[in-house]
């Protein structure tokens, strides 16, 4: 994959303000993974920001030492060409087009959250045809190349590619990643001693074992858990878990799950917090008019702590990660979209999970999970059956299949809110979904 030159990195969407931290995770890994050129792309609107970040990337380089050629440009294909690994993380429509999916199920009083249920569904409209375009330059251009997906819904986007094209891919979540880290803290211990043995799909996932040093301390974690010692990502209320439900779930569930298991709680906070400080697509727009403020400053050369505060950080040093196991054909573990493969018996082989996999410079392979646990099984086949008709809905812009997948979803309470959210969705997302005829 490498070449005389060095590896050759694109990433789509590269004025987000998650940047500073893909250039920084790089720079870490310098001595193992030969990066030469890294190309930052943008599209017309965001080259404002592109300028801001790119300008960033560069004194981080220069101040790390390293020859690393950082290029802005507004051409995906002259960035695509000859790229050893494409990374997607963009956002179709900018944090506005968030603000309206938030906001829009919120109208009818369902929940209304930028990856899951009826905003979700509306982002991954937007995102399908985007990815699919740039996976039909990779196909020409670099056909060699890994595409890195933590474009949100990671899952659902990386699904559309494994079924609708020939790229090699593998999806990215900072949730996995976060559940680790929280262990590690609740357990006072380092990550690296923490090993949890995952099941779901993304944004709905749980620990199912629980280990520290490979002895599994499950029944005990679960205890504390039930205590009330969890955490949250930083764009989930940390509502607190019913003891007794826990206790009887037996897994530690992921912070998404609380709009499933606490639904009306989840509702009423969001309802709440939208009338008194805006929906959460409102705050990080001033997160980010902040950040951006921080990157212009000429004396600023490393990530400033401040990324933290977005929800999805630890996501590009995870892609790093990635990049850097496939490279060098690590065969060590990492947790991944990719696709089932017969690694949840329960599920169809050809969608995309998050699980425990081993990373190699070929292949990327789920470790073997078998059937799910009864108590979670049938959430994760709705919610997957949801995934799947949103993928072709967002394919064929066949509003029937569109239908069927709001109205399938556990969040939506009724066809008849399902029918209206699907109706703002088209009208208000008009310039960004030309499928729906």
């Amino acid at each position: 994959m490498t070449t005389k030159k060095g590896l050759k990195i694109a990433t789509i969407g590269g004025g987000s303000s998650y940047t500073p931290e893909l250039i920084e995770g790089f720079i870490n890994r310098y001595e193992e993974l030969p990066v030469k050129e890294i190309y930052l792309v943008d599209i017309e609107e965001g080259k404002e920001k592109l300028d801001i970040v790119g300008n960033l990337a560069k004194r981080m380089v220069k101040k790390a030492g390293l020859d690393i050629d950082i290029h802005l440009t507004l051409d995906r294909r002259e960035a695509i060409k000859d790229a050893d690994f494409v990374t997607t993380q963009f956002r179709v429509g900018q944090l506005d087009a968030r603000i309206r999916d938030e906001k829009i199920p919120l109208r009818y009083g369902s929940i209304g959250q930028e990856t899951t249920g009826a905003g979700g569904f509306a982002k991954a409209q937007r995102t399908i045809p985007v990815i699919l375009d740039i996976c039909k330059d990779i196909e020409e251009l670099s056909p060699n190349a890994w595409l890195i997906n933590f474009t949100n819904p990671s899952g659902i986007v990386t699904e559309a590619v494994v079924k609708h094209s020939n790229v090699k891919v593998a999806g990215l979540c900072n949730v996995p990643i976060g559940m680790v880290n929280d262990s590690a803290d609740m357990l006072g211990v380092t990550p690296d001693r923490v090993y949890i043995d995952f099941v779901g799909i993304n944004h709905l996932l749980w620990g199912r074992k629980i280990y520290l040093d490979g002895k599994d301390i499950t029944d005990n974690f679960i205890e504390e858990v039930a205590a009330g010692k969890s955490s949250t990502m930083k764009n989930i209320p940390d509502l607190d878990w019913d003891p007794d439900f826990i206790r009887s779930l037996g897994m530690f569930p992921c912070s998404y799950l609380r709009y499933y298991y606490l639904t009306d709680e989840m509702l009423k906070e969001e309802q709440e917090s939208a009338k008194l400080e805006g929906t959460r697509g409102e705050v990080v727009k001033k997160i980010e008019h902040e950040l951006f403020d921080l990157y212009k400053k000429p004396d600023l050369d490393i990530k400033p702590p401040q990324l933290a505060e977005r929800g999805g950080a630890h996501y590009s040093d995870a892609a790093c990660s990635l990049i850097n196991s496939i490279y060098n054909d690590k065969k060590d573990i990492q947790i991944v979209n990719v696709k089932n493969n017969g690694a949840i018996s329960d599920l169809p082989d050809n969608v995309v999970i998050e699980a425990n996999s081993i990373v190699g410079f070929k292949d990327i392979k789920p470790i073997n999970i078998g059937s799910i646990p009864t108590r979670i099984k049938g959430l994760i086949q709705v919610v997957k059956a949801y995934e799947e008709l949103t993928i072709e809905a967002a394919v064929t812009g066949d509003y029937d299949t569109a239908l069927q997948a709001l109205s399938v979803h556990p969040l939506i309470p009724s066809v008849t809110v399902a029918k209206k959210i699907l109706n703002d969705i088209i009208k208000e997302n008009k310039e960004y979904l030309p499928q729906y005829k």
